[in-house]
């Protein structure tokens, strides 16, 4: 408990850091232009969301987080509270990519300047978790909790939930799993934000509780290399696929069912009705 206790005020700080860094920095940038903002933005809020899935991570190997429902209790609150405080911020290479391909930020032309976006934005991403993760182990070498001081003897060592399944088992899982989020994002696009956080939440922690046993269910690029990919049992290449592209294929997969398949549905069926109608009113006619 008391182990926990520790990583509960850790996780709280981390936030508050995150939190008035984002606010010093919108003053900073304020008039810089609103890309400068959104990719400082990225860059805090991303580095957020892997310190505390560190801390969060570290709690479940070792089993302090124990019970199940407080595994997933500490997930559903931390997921909201990223989203609360993200800012707009993707704080996913998926999500991001996401965003590019249904143009949302109004920026992506003929010149390119939708991909230089997506880049850096990705670039943001990637630097946020290297530093999250250099973050959090100066952290715990500073022994604040017992749990901290075992781990920073052992050299900070994590071993890589993929080898306990078939690669493509474990891609498929992490694909999955992005696709569910990444639907239920889609879904949901038109709700109060209040009630669309809550609900994306509910579906990363059922996501975790599924698929967390293979492969942590990250369903997030950035967020794996900060936390997966310098565990041991697993090759860069096998990472690669299962956290890169899993997700990826995922997002793909929710984008061409929400803005493909089912929008050429309805057109189809609009079609097929007016036509019907159509067909009535020439036939009304000629009587």
């Amino acid at each position: 408990m008391a182990d926990l206790a520790v990583s509960l005020l850790v996780l709280a700080g981390i936030v508050l850091a995150c939190e008035l860094a984002r606010r010093a920095s919108a003053r900073l940038l304020f008039g810089a232009g609103a890309g400068t903002g959104a990719y400082a933005a990225e860059l805090i809020s991303t580095l957020q969301l892997c310190a505390c899935t560190h801390e969060l991570k570290l709690l479940g190997d070792a089993g302090v987080s124990q019970p199940p429902p407080v595994a997933l209790a500490l997930t559903y609150a931390t997921a909201v509270v990223q989203a609360f405080t993200a800012r707009g911020a993707t704080c996913n290479p998926s999500g991001a990519l996401e965003r590019f391909l249904r143009r949302r930020d109004g920026d992506s032309d003929s010149n390119g300047k939708g991909w230089r976006t997506l880049v850096a934005r990705v670039a943001c991403q990637f630097v946020a978790a290297v530093a999250a993760r250099d973050a959090v182990r100066r952290l715990w070498a500073r022994g604040l909790s017992e749990l901290h001081a075992r781990h920073s003897a052992s050299a900070f060592k994590c071993a890589s939930p993929v080898g306990s399944a078939p690669l493509l088992a474990a891609a498929g899982v992490e694909m999955a799993c992005a696709f569910a989020v990444h639907a239920t994002a889609s879904c949901t696009r038109g709700w109060r934000e209040t009630f669309r956080v809550h609900a994306v939440a509910a579906v990363i922690t059922a996501a975790a509780y599924a698929g967390g046993s293979i492969t942590g269910s990250v369903t997030n690029p950035a967020l794996a290399f900060s936390t997966q990919f310098p565990c041991s049992g697993s090759t860069f290449t096998e990472y690669s696929f299962v956290y890169w592209m899993g997700p990826v294929l995922g997002m793909a997969g929710s984008v061409l069912l929400f803005d493909k398949f089912i929008p050429g549905l309805s057109a189809e069926r609009r079609s097929h009705e007016e036509q019907i109608f159509n067909t009535i009113q020439r036939k009304r006619k000629k009587k």
